[in-house]
């Protein structure tokens, strides 16, 4: 039987008996307590608990599920799984213990062409709370179970509650006896031989305070009692699919199977193996469930999680042998079997393998990178007789190649390792120092904040700017390298401290303003404009004329021009977003802004690359707004009453109880902001989006000018057009045709020479392997290639060569060459080498050595590569010295 056919009868034999169907709450949980929803009543609490009234009396549902508390167990054991089924019958005050027996019995037991599971009665045993008799009595009614197949166990076992004061019961279980084969008889304890799969909770007691299992104090009956049941699916689907677990249920085996394809390993044969395509299976559907239901990769929460999931699927396919894309090949399949019960998959299958595919290129990079350094690491490690891999290193491996910790950790792990995870910690929290001091030092020359605090002692610095461009002022003070200075002369480069100021300090993505202040006698170009503390606006500026000192009448001139370009910038910015919205949907959210005169981009939450037509859309939808001349207002209000009008603000920003609001065209766009902007969205003029990338897994940039900029964009773009034309003697709108043909013209030609080079390569093959050189009796041949053969052909030429030796005589080919500045190597052994216990892949770690990189390999053939073009020929007599010393040593 079916996995949705199971579920299915489940819902129709209780929907059958005046239960509301209730469809499956989203994996991400609404308790702030819990990431994922991890049990199948949790989004019915609220009515066991009182907290709402249920809109029924009878409930059913199959409750998506995930756990990932024990993630590292997952394929070790037939019972760890993340993501998994629970079909749950409920009752508010309804039915209670005899009803519930007489439901759960009658579907396990009722034969299969009368809609039930057809189990076997003979085989079934019922556990209870030790104290429950009236279930005992129950059962024994209803099911006839004699004494022996009634298991008494105690609170630990068979007593539920949610570990808090609050409701709780007495439960009582549905086992079956799996044989002799999964354990001893009467052993309870081991829960493969008689294996739980349907949990009866009868809510009927009152807990009180004490441990989360056991031990806690009884304080009563409930008013009113409630009936919680859960069976699991997979366990029921292993059962009835004669199968040992619920990796090999029909849902999930095909991914098994489809990994045993792509990596040539079958299913069975080793236990290591089996534990990764098990990995592969549970992690591919648990992250097709997760982002269907809206999690994207990220490195916080539940986007970590399944960022996790998807990097653990990655590897074990790479454990396995497969070394290319996996996902694309594993999560349609996955889809394929999950879409009976959720066809929803089906429908958001392009949206759910964009963010899936996204995230597998992204680790595979640092995949790469990362596992590379982490094997020389942990060499080393093992060479010096160590066993715990430092902290620096480990640091290294998430700083520099973006390694996970758990990733690490995992790896040395199976390496027996530990890993010093003190130490990494350590290092993290100094980066974040680090990188907080650094912040400030480039943005004020130094990281010394006292001068600052001092000037901020005397009040804080108006900023006049949303209303005008210049301000008459006084200076307050004037800093050198963060320190308070008595004057600054001429020539010098210093910060300056007014008493108000027209001038725009860096915040929310928008740039500082420019312009001058000027006195009698002085003048002041501004360079910069910062707050290095919060009510504290500093201007770095650069002594013109005269010499300036603290307490001299000033007047703030901000150029009018760069303010209005950083305006339109700005409120372009705004419509943008809006615009993206829109078009995409209300998950494309801002995550970041930078703009500047003329420039906008911003970075937004998407899985994928948006293709020309929805770039387009986007760009079309923001000029209509802008022809459409929407009023902007700005207008500060409480941040609840913010929040409550659905203003937008900008993720790990910290606000204050009163916030600016920024509109434009009302609830079209609206957003917290403290930036300069137009008054009318016409002000914003044209907008032409540049450009559209990604910056890390889940987050797309875009770019794009607004104003005189995208006006100047579009006229070289113009010009362009026109050379290309008159260049390839076509009309504008014949150029993509004729370009796409001098592409593929192009590409031919490459693929030729191509071919004409590596049959020169092979050419070479013969001679070389005529003229070996005898090696204490192998023959061996070390060739240096001419330059720019990649490592494709260096293989084929070592192979070809191997090909060409004599079988009976143990051959070694070692050729190197160098390619695009970078060098490379590769070894190819034949057998009779081989039943010489010589191996590529040692030799070939010996000539990567010398090229100050590292290779390996099976023992027939190895490849490795390096960063010293110079040590190619120390690299080919390293081979043949290791060559002689192996055979005579």
């Amino acid at each position: 039987m079916e996995t949705s056919e199971i579920r299915r009868r489940f819902l129709k034999y209780f929907e059958d008996r005046g239960h509301t169907v209730v469809p499956s709450a989203p994996l991400p949980s609404d308790d702030p307590n819990l990431l994922f929803v991890p049990a199948g009543m949790v989004p019915f609490v609220p009515y066991f608990v009182g907290q709402e009234t249920p809109p029924f009396k009878r409930a059913t549902s199959v409750q998506k599920c995930v756990r990932t508390l024990d993630i590292e167990e997952v394929g070790k054991t037939t019972r760890h799984g993340t993501f998994f089924q629970m079909n749950g019958n409920f009752s508010f005050g309804d039915y209670f213990k005899e009803q519930a027996i007489e439901f759960a019995w009658d579907l396990v037991t009722k034969s299969q062409a009368d809609g039930g599971y057809g189990f076997d009665e003979s085989v079934l045993y019922a556990s209870v709370y030790y104290e429950d008799d009236e279930a005992i009595d129950i059962w024994k009614r209803v099911a006839g179970l004699p004494d022996d197949r009634i298991v008494r166990l105690g609170m630990k076992d068979n007593f539920w509650s949610m570990g808090v004061p609050g409701p709780c019961g007495p439960c009582s279980e549905i086992l079956i006896d799996r044989g002799p084969q999964f354990g001893a008889d009467r052993d309870w304890e081991a829960g493969d031989r008689y294996l739980e799969f349907w949990n009866l909770v009868f809510m009927q007691n009152l807990r009180g305070d004490g441990p989360g299992k056991e031990g806690y104090d009884i304080l009563g009956e409930l008013p009113s009692k409630n009936i919680d049941t859960g069976l699991g699916l997979e366990r029921v689907a292993y059962l009835l699919q004669g199968v040992d677990n619920m990796y090999e249920i029909d849902e999930v085996f095909p991914v098994i199977e489809r990994a045993s394809e792509l990596s040539g390993k079958k299913y069975g044969e080793n236990p290591v193996d089996d534990v990764r395509f098990r990995v592969v299976a549970d992690h591919v559907r648990s992250a097709l469930m997760l982002i269907g239901d809206g999690v994207t990769p990220g490195n916080e929460q539940g986007g970590y999680v399944l960022r996790r999931l998807l990097r653990r699927a990655v590897r074990s396919m790479r454990l396995l042998g497969y070394e290319d894309p996996s996902l694309p090949e594993l999560l349609p399949v996955s889809m394929a079997k999950m879409k009976a019960s959720y066809p929803e998959l089906e429908q958001g299958f392009g949206r759910i393998s964009q963010i899936a595919y996204a995230e597998e290129d992204a680790f595979r990079r640092t995949l790469t990178a990362g596992t590379s350094i982490f094997d020389v690491a942990v060499s080393r490690l093992k060479a010096d007789g160590g066993s715990t891999l430092p902290g620096a290193q480990t640091f290294q491996l998430h700083d520099t190649y973006g390694f996970p910790i758990d990733l690490t950790i995992e790896m040395a792990a199976e390496q027996g390792l530990e890993v010093d995870t003190e130490g990494f910690r350590t290092l993290m929290a100094e980066q974040r120092e680090r990188a907080k001091a650094d912040a400030r030092s480039k943005k004020l020359g130094h990281a010394d904040t006292s001068g600052y605090r001092e000037l901020r002692e005397r009040g804080i610095t108006e900023f006049t700017g949303y209303s005008e461009l210049a301000t008459d002022s006084q200076v307050r003070g004037i800093l050198r390298e963060g320190a308070i200075a008595p004057a600054a002369e001429q020539g010098e480069i210093v910060e300056v401290v007014l008493e108000k100021t027209p001038f725009y300090a860096e915040s929310g993505g928008q740039i500082a303003d420019e312009g001058e202040i000027v006195a009698d006698g002085v003048k002041l170009q501004v360079l910069d404009v910062q707050r290095p503390v919060k009510g504290l606006i500093v201007h770095r500026v650069k002594v013109v004329e005269g010499v300036l000192q603290p307490g001299t009448d000033v007047h703030a001139q901000v150029d009018r021009e760069w303010r209005i370009s950083a305006c339109q910038a700005h409120s372009g910015t705004h419509v943008v977003h809006a615009a993206l919205r829109q078009v995409l949907g209300p998950t494309a959210l801002q995550s970041g802004s930078y703009n500047k005169p003329g420039y906008l981009r911003l970075d937004f939450a998407w899985g994928s690359s948006l293709d020309q037509a929805t770039r387009s859309e986007i760009e079309e939808v923001s000029n209509l707004a802008v022809r459409e001349d929407l009023a902007v207002s700005a207008e500060y209000m409480p941040l609840a009453r913010a929040r409550e009008i659905g203003a937008l603000a900008l993720f790990g920003e910290t606000y204050d109880e009163e916030v600016r609001v920024v509109e434009i065209g009302g609830p079209w766009s609206r957003e917290l902001c403290g930036g300069t902007h137009v008054k009318h969205s016409s002000q914003v003029g044209a907008l032409t989006v540049t450009g559209e990338s990604s910056v890390g897994a889940g987050v797309r940039r875009l770019e794009a000018f607004v104003g005189m900029e995208a006006l100047r964009f579009l006229g070289r773009e113009r010009a362009l057009v026109r050379t290309l034309s008159e260049n390839l003697k076509a009309r504008p709108e014949e150029l993509p045709a004729r370009i796409a043909d001098l592409v593929e013209r192009l590409r031919v030609a490459e693929k030729e020479i191509e071919r004409v080079r590596a049959g020169q390569v092979l050419a070479a093959g013969a001679e070389l392997a005529a003229n070996p050189k005898d090696v204490f009796g192998v023959n061996f041949v070390g060739r240096r290639t001419p330059d720019g053969l990649g490592g494709g052909d260096l293989r084929k030429l070592a192979l070809d060569i191997r090909g060409r030796m004599p079988a009976d005589r143990p051959a070694v080919i070692a050729v190197a060459g160098v390619s695009d500045g970078k060098p490379g190597v590769v070894v190819a052994l034949n057998d009779t080498a081989r039943e010489w216990r010589l191996k590529a892949g040692d030799l070939v770690r010996i000539a990567a050595e010398a090229l100050g990189g590292r290779g390996g390999g099976k023992d027939d053939v190895a490849q490795g590569g390096g960063t010293d073009p110079a040590g190619v020929d120390q690299a080919l007599a390293a081979v043949e010295h290791a060559v002689g010393q192996s055979v005579t040593g």
